[in-house]
């Protein structure tokens, strides 16, 4: 709104000034901008505008918002119909989704009016906060994870150590009803062994939370940790019916990273993937260059029946699980691994389908 009346105010005396500023405005790949005009008809569109949009400006400049967002439910366009009846927004935060790709977007909107008040136009701005939501929200979990893991820190010996008593005393007593043929007996037993070993793979993976291995950092190529661990996913792979394919980009910057830490956050997430295609298919694992923001992008997906959108939100919450055996917490701790390298990993699911997207720093 404040550069439309710097125009408005300034066109005559600095023409040159002003049409620089309204072209860098324009272009400026922070910032979506979308000119209607009473027509409902584009006029403008911004770098950013298109991107999310994955169209080319000469694609969409003069045609109806109705048949750019024709396959968009009215309800999540970024341009609603109301706009040119005055009804306009400000700070309204919106999702949008693209090419498999979340975004978080914060708009703003409102109506132009030629000299005699008459509604000629309108216009939409809005700026991607997909990393400021993303911060935020990890900040939370960083948050969270630290209170469990001091809690875990301060209570771990006290639950194993009548765990283990309560393990030993269970085994000598499953020999008793061994020797004396008393079979429901011994499955009562053998349940109670299995949940004491549930419980003490919850403790151990709390404890990493709060007391993580000697962590050893260097630089690494992330295609050799992968390669590594290609035999073991291969491996997990044909138990279940499962093609693993890789599509590695050769000459990968080095990353900053622990390798064995690494290693934990792709066989999590390969062995997830895996697990997700029960009826059979092909889990792909790609690495790429982000020159732009100098980043390793790392792809991990699956041909599953892909995650529902109220789910996809929760599954990196510590203890939220759809495994009947499932503790929650291995991608927590993945994408505390992750965040502490300074990376994200983020999920998208559609149709069918998984794509865990990690990416990592490089200098």
């Amino acid at each position: 709104m404040y550069a439309i009346a710097f125009l408005d105010i300034h066109k005559e005396r600095y023409p040159s000034l002003v049409s620089r500023f309204a072209e860098n405005f324009v272009s400026d790949i922070n910032i979506g901008l979308i000119v209607i005009d009473q027509s409902f008809h584009i006029v403008e569109i911004s770098s950013l505008a298109c991107k999310l949009l994955n169209v080319s400006k000469n694609e969409v400049v003069n045609k109806s918002i109705d048949e750019v967002f024709f396959d968009v439910p009215d309800e999540h366009r970024i341009v609603q119909r109301t706009l040119l009846n005055g009804i306009t927004v400000k700070n309204q935060a919106i999702a949008w989704s693209s090419n498999q790709q979340k975004f978080d977007l914060l708009v703003d909107s409102n109506i132009i009016r030629d000299e005699t008040g008459h509604i000629v136009g309108a216009y939409v701005i809005f700026k991607d906060v997909t990393n400021l939501r993303s911060l935020e929200q990890q900040v939370r979990q960083s948050d969270r994870l630290a209170t469990i893991g001091q809690i875990a820190a301060g209570t771990a010996h006290e639950i194993r150590n009548p765990l283990t008593s309560i393990k030993g005393f269970l085994q000598i007593l499953k020999t008793v009803l061994v020797k004396n043929q008393l079979n429901n007996e011994i499955e009562y037993t053998d349940i109670m062994l299995s949940e004491i070993e549930r419980i003490n793979k919850l403790v151990n993976e709390i404890l990493l939370l709060s007391k993580p291995k000697d962590v050893i950092y260097q630089a690494l190529d992330i295609n050799t940790v992968l390669k590594q661990l290609y035999p073991i996913i291969q491996n997990e792979g044909l138990l279940h019916g499962i093609e693993v394919n890789y599509d590695l980009t050769e000459s990968l910057p080095l990353v900053i990273a622990d390798s064995e830490l690494l290693k934990q956050v792709f066989l999590n997430v390969s062995k997830n993937g895996i697990e997700a295609m029960s009826e059979g298919g092909i889990l792909n694992i790609s690495t790429k260059i982000d020159e732009e923001n100098k980043r390793v992008e790392i792809a991990i997906h699956d041909n599953g029946p892909g995650i529902p959108n109220y789910i996809a939100d929760k599954i990196f919450e510590p203890f939220f699980t759809t495994k009947p055996t499932g503790t929650g917490l291995g991608l927590s701790i993945c994408q505390k691994i992750i965040h502490d390298l300074g990376g994200s990993i983020r999920v998208s699911t559609k149709g069918f389908g998984t794509t865990f997207q990690i990416s990592l720093p490089f200098h």
